[in-house]
């Protein structure tokens, strides 16, 4: 890890911030980045046009119950890594041979969006109870990696 991978990592905690998703603690923030240069960010929320978890005033998840890490299907928002692969789609920009650089580690529906959007590393902050995502990053050569704050 050097400075720049710090640097991306507290813009994805400042994209984090942006998101909607009224679960405490799941606020979830992705940047893409290549060639030291930041090509989209994404966030965890509702898509355009819907009413937020926010703005519905609960988590859909929550109140049915579901633990983190399954049935993604089930929920309002999209996930940060996914709308930042559909930011680059939406305005053009290429993100091959990217870095993604993400708050939290992907689920196995965003690795396999990664894995085919060309991005070639992935450096995550909080772990995520998906193990089956790692499985798609150590088969097609995407390398991930575990970011660990500077101590003061």
């Amino acid at each position: 890890m050097d400075k720049w991978d710090h640097r991306f990592m507290e813009m994805a905690h400042l994209v984090a911030s942006w998101s909607s998703c009224f679960n405490e603690g799941r606020a979830i923030g992705a940047v893409i980045v290549k060639d030291k240069r930041v090509m989209t960010t994404g966030y965890n929320g509702a898509p355009a046009g819907m009413k937020t978890c926010k703005e519905r005033g609960e988590c859909l998840r929550r109140k049915l119950g579901i633990p983190s890490g399954t049935r993604q299907e089930v929920c309002y928002a999209i996930h940060a890594e996914q709308n930042a692969v559909i930011q680059a789609a939406k305005i053009g920009v290429s993100i091959q041979d990217a870095t993604l650089y993400c708050t939290h580690q992907p689920c196995s529906v965003c690795a396999k969006i990664i894995v085919n959007s060309g991005i070639r590393r992935v450096v995550y902050e909080q772990g995520y109870p998906d193990d089956f995502a790692l499985t798609f990053f150590a088969e097609t050569g995407v390398v991930i990696e575990r970011y660990q704050k500077e101590s003061a």
